[in-house]
């Protein structure tokens, strides 16, 4: 996964009100793709979660999904 590819969670962050499915992009990749700092946003643009993952966390995004909306909760 390389900077500015879309990325789908593979789990909750429920401290961030994050669900499994919710989309972010790659803005830094940590040297030997040990970690990767993602960015999710809101519709607005506004920045909700900025955090640093690891490849077990994240995963690229199928081109035959479908993006999906819902409310954040927190």
């Amino acid at each position: 996964m390389n900077e500015h590819d879309t990325v789908v969670l593979k789990r909750p962050i429920h401290e961030y009100g994050l669900a499994e499915g919710d989309v972010g992009a790659i803005v830094h990749v940590y040297a030997h793709d040990t970690g990767y700092e993602v960015e999710f946003v809101a519709a607005d643009g506004s920045t909700i979660a900025l955090l640093t993952l690891g490849p077990d966390d994240i995963r690229p995004r199928n081109v035959r999904e479908i993006l999906h909306v819902r409310q954040l909760t927190s």
